[in-house]
C-alpha cells in the first residue's frame, strides 16, 4: 500500500470515529447514554485500525524506511489527533449529561 493511501485510510478512519463520538455526545444529550457509550465504543473500533496504520508508519520511520512527510500525511495525522480528542470530549460530555440527569431528577 502506498503512502497516499495510508493517508487515505487514516483520515477516513479518523473521520468515521470523530463522527461516532459526535453521535455520542448528541444521545448524551438526549438522555440515551447507553446508546452513547456504545457509540463510543464504535469510535475507539474505528480508531483500532487507524491507530495500527499510524504505528507501522512510525516502526518504518525509526528503522530507517521512512520516507519524506507529505502535507497529506500531516493533514492526516492532524484528523488523527482530532478523533482521539473527540473520544476523551465525548466521554467526558456523557460524564456531565449524566450528571445533570441526576440532578434534575432530584
Amino acid at each position: 500500500m502506498d503512502k497516499v493511501e495510508v493517508a487515505m485510510g487514516l483520515i477516513a478512519g479518523a473521520g468515521d470515529s470523530r463522527s461516532y463520538c459526535m453521535e455520542a455526545i448528541d444521545a448524551a444529550r438526549d438522555g440515551n447514554f447507553d446508546e452513547a457509550r456504545e457509540l463510543v465504543d464504535k469510535a475507539v473500533k474505528a480508531m483500532v485500525e487507524t491507530h495500527e496504520a499510524q504505528t507501522d508508519l512510525i516502526r518504518d520511520e525509526m528503522e530507517g524506511r521512512g520516507e519524506a512527510v507529505s502535507l497529506l500525511m500531516v493533514h492526516a495525522q492532524d484528523h488523527l489527533n482530532l478523533a482521539l480528542i473527540m473520544r476523551d470530549i465525548a466521554e467526558e460530555f456523557i460524564a456531565i449529561y449524566e450528571r445533570i440527569s441526576r440532578l434534575e431528577v432530584k
